[in-house]
């Protein structure tokens, strides 16, 4: 890592949460991936180092970092545990960091010091059955009632919204409808904040995932819920094209995570190729298999050199949307293929759930799917060549 030219702050944050993740994530990560359970002690432990206020203002608890500090973690993290590295990202980049950007101050003071501490867990309430990658479909309402925001419709796929430390959602809904000169109906999409134990509110039954076992996920129904004017968050109308920009750097998140994912591949295909035997020797003296792990870490670091090129751009202040596309698809590529070799190196081995690179076979592919299909990076890189 020093190689990148990390401050010595960065590189002391990410051996930090590297120690954090072999010591402390590591050893529980199979029994929570077998029992499908929340790892509530090591979100815990999170909270204490501070990582989920990495990148918030210290007057709202926050660490006082850069969303850079936030990649830095999650990829030492995915490295060991996708579905904890997942429960920090989405309770960032995807919980919190709306009402960071967006919220009022008086939004701020009420919800970013409970969620920067890791105390409560927000949802991104986007994705509908009809609404995915096509995230302007929403059919969710919201009608402007008396002073309150009635919500009707029901959400998929939402991460962090249904532990027992959940408190708010944030929730894309259709406030409204204007006419378009040629008689199409465009919908004014908003974004409105939804307290879990808001009547009406509830969080169905978990998915039985193939993978990120130890994530919490659930579909969401929305019946007849009301919350106050004031919930409302950002500009009424607004609402899309902020979460669209939310998504944006969700996605360097999730190139950091993917990232880790990758190299946790190698780290375990090396150390497996140096301890196995076979033939007379140790197969990682085989180049048929020097040659896989070669192009497993090639992946890894050519995966990581465009995170790091996002962030810094964003952090920067300049534009970075393809960027962000192109680091979250070739990390997510990378890690799906690492993963599919490692467990190739291993051989039978890696067919079996106790070993890190059977989960991370199983877990990996979701990364070419959530927070924009591969299919979704290449339309928005194409656009932004002018295609």
């Amino acid at each position: 890592m020093t190689d990148y030219g990390l401050s010595e702050e960065y590189q002391d944050l990410s051996d930090t949460v590297r120690d954090f993740a072999d010591q402390v994530v590591a050893p529980v990560s199979q029994k929570h991936d077998e029992e499908h359970s929340f790892p509530y002690e090591v979100v815990q432990g999170m909270a204490e180092l501070g990582l989920f206020g990495l990148p918030f203002p210290e007057e709202y608890g926050g660490m006082g970092g850069d969303y850079f500090a936030l990649a830095l973690a999650l990829e030492q993290l995915g490295r060991v545990d996708q579905s904890v590295a997942i429960t920090l990202e989405a309770g960032v980049s995807l919980g919190a960091m709306p009402v960071h950007r967006f919220g009022t101050d008086a939004q701020k003071e009420e919800w970013l010091p409970s969620l920067a501490s890791g105390q409560a867990l927000a949802g991104f309430g986007l994705t509908e059955s009809e609404a995915g990658s096509d995230a302007g479909g929403t059919k969710t309402k919201a009608v402007l009632q008396d002073g309150q925001w009635i919500i009707n419709g029901s959400k998929e796929f939402i991460t962090n919204s249904g532990t027992d430390i959940t408190r708010l959602v944030t929730v894309t809904a259709v406030t409204g409808t204007t006419e378009r000169p040629d008689g199409t109906v465009k919908k004014e999409i908003s974004t409105i904040l939804v307290p879990t134990d808001t009547p009406g509110f509830r969080a169905e039954k978990a998915y039985n995932k193939v993978g990120w076992n130890a994530s919490d996920t659930h579909p969401l129904s929305l019946k007849d819920v009301h919350v106050p004017e004031e919930n409302l968050l950002g500009v009424r109308g607004r609402g899309y094209a902020n979460f669209l920009s939310i998504l944006d750097e969700g996605r360097i998140a999730i190139a950091a995570l993917g990232t880790g994912a990758a190299q946790g591949c190698v780290d375990s295909a090396v150390r497996y190729a140096k301890e196995r035997h076979a033939f007379g020797n140790m197969i990682g003296k085989y180049q048929a298999i020097q040659f896989k792990i070669a192009r497993m870490q090639a992946r890894a670091h050519t995966a990581r050199l465009a995170y790091y090129d996002a962030a810094a751009r964003m952090l920067a202040g300049k534009p970075f949307k393809s960027q962000a596309a192109i680091a979250k698809m070739v990390a997510g590529e990378a890690a799906m293929d690492n993963a599919r070799d490692a467990t190739q190196v291993f051989g039978g081995y890696g067919f079996i759930n106790e070993f890190s690179v059977a989960r991370h076979y199983r877990d990996s592919k979701i990364l070419e799917i959530g927070e924009g299909t591969t299919e979704v990076q290449l339309m928005l890189i194409a656009r932004e060549l002018g295609l």
